[in-house]
């Protein structure tokens, strides 16, 4: 493989790095998203003091920055190791904005872009996972981290490919560890 391929992986970082809520909080003169409510930069905390057309936005904005990158790359026509690694920039730049003192959000929504990138089919089985389990339980946190665990099961069988697997399973973690105080409150029965 053309080690110019290569480059696009840093590229598909700094994408990731742009930290939607930021930019949607200054463009509609709201406060910044890491100063009030939770602190975290993402669209559950948006909502808390920007409302749902602010949160929607940054939604969007963090789900496309995780696709974007993947689907272009997927259309592209590069192997699937160069597709995952891809997909992890985008992902770790979310998590680790260059642009924004490596500090971001938790990566919910850039995840599912980036699942929804290497196939429809399994980016939608984790939405829908997480759409089912937050009609029975109404709580976020816990409809992200059971979606994340089931995503690389989910990546098995529908996509087939060690590197999409292992992609997805490190997402999975990251995901995982970046919820840990929300696990915490979830298991003393404190989370909202």
């Amino acid at each position: 493989m053309p080690m110019m391929e290569w480059l696009v992986v840093p590229l598909a970082y700094l994408i990731g790095s742009v930290c939607s809520a930021i930019v949607v909080c200054k463009l509609m003169g709201l406060p910044d998203p890491r100063e009030q409510g939770s602190g975290n930069p993402g669209a559950t905390n948006v909502m808390r003091f920007g409302g749902k057309k602010a949160a929607g936005i940054t939604l969007l904005g963090d789900l496309l920055k995780g696709l974007l990158p993947v689907y272009a790359a997927k259309l592209w026509g590069v192997p699937l190791e160069l597709l995952a690694a891809i997909g992890l920039a985008a992902f770790i730049g979310h998590l680790f904005p260059v642009f924004f003192g490596f500090k971001g959000g938790k990566g919910v929504a850039t995840s599912v872009g980036v699942l929804l990138g290497f196939s429809w089919g399994l980016g939608f089985s984790t939405v829908a996972t997480w759409t089912l389990v937050y009609k029975i339980g109404n709580i976020s946190s816990l409809s992200a981290l059971i979606a994340s665990i089931l995503s690389p099961i989910y990546a098995w069988f529908i996509v087939g490919d060690a590197y999409i697997v292992a992609a997805s399973s490190v997402m999975a973690v990251f995901l995982l560890w970046r919820h840990k105080s929300n696990i915490q409150r979830l298991l003393a029965g404190e989370e909202s």
